[in-house]
């Protein structure tokens, strides 16, 4: 006799045939980078101004220092600077040792002579022309560490668009390039992706030790321009 299987076995093996999944081909596209930049001139500064004072006590070297910061601030507020504009940044009490050696070259144990207190203010101006004759009155009230200055703008969404813009261009046009050397045809675009590459407002340093010159002139200050850049990632598709 001739074995049979039943039914239900023959439609189970039947469905388990459909249920492999079907493999398919990758979808051909092509990925480019592209690169674009804008300038603006900057149309504000940040300023950092330190006053750094020594003395035998820390209670003497925090006093002369909230003298000279406290006039400091001051003559900021009377130039137009706003409360808002105003910023401690850093405020640091610090020991000064000595380290003495006998006459015999040895190292003795360090003997404290006094303390150092340093305090950081940082200061937006929102007129450019003013920057100069700022650092200069700062100086001649106190300021002796820091005069670090770093251009910027208030609104770069104008100047960023811009280079956003050349970005995407930049990368239309190299995937032209690539498509017609390969000889292929650029299909729609399926994705995009933004890298802002914006370059920071590069810094210019005063002296490290700053001290007031004689003579009350502005110091001269040019404010540039800055660079935006922007790199996005494009993928096409290709057409076949």
């Amino acid at each position: 006799m001739r074995a049979t299987l039943p039914l239900a076995f023959l439609m189970l093996g039947s469905v388990s045939a459909y249920a492999q999944p079907v493999q398919t081909a990758p979808t051909p596209q092509i990925v480019v980078t592209g690169e674009g930049e804008a300038t603006a001139r900057p149309d504000l500064a940040m300023l950092s101004l330190s006053v750094m004072r020594e003395a035998k006590t820390a209670r003497e070297a925090l006093d002369a220092n909230s003298s000279a910061m406290a006039a400091v601030i001051s003559a900021m507020k009377a130039e137009g600077i706003a409360d808002a504009d105003l910023q401690t940044s850093s405020l640091s009490i610090e020991p000064r040792y000595v380290y003495p050696a006998n006459k015999d070259g040895e190292q003795q144990e360090p003997k404290l002579v006094g303390y150092q207190v340093t305090n950081s203010l940082g200061v937006r101006v929102r007129q450019i022309d003013k920057v100069g004759a700022l650092l200069d009155k700062a100086v001649s009230l106190g300021v002796n560490q820091g005069g670090q200055i770093n251009f910027d703008s208030a609104d770069t969404t104008k100047v960023v668009s811009e280079a956003r813009k050349r970005a995407v261009q930049d990368a239309m046009e190299r995937a032209k390039t690539l498509a017609e050397a390969a000889g292929i045809k650029l299909g729609q675009v399926t994705e995009i992706s933004e890298s802002n590459l914006r370059q920071p407002p590069v810094p210019m340093m005063m002296a490290k030790s700053m001290e007031a010159r004689p003579a009350p002139q502005a110091v001269p200050v040019e404010a540039g321009e800055n660079v935006y850049r922007v790199e996005v990632s494009v993928t096409f598709a290709i057409d076949r």
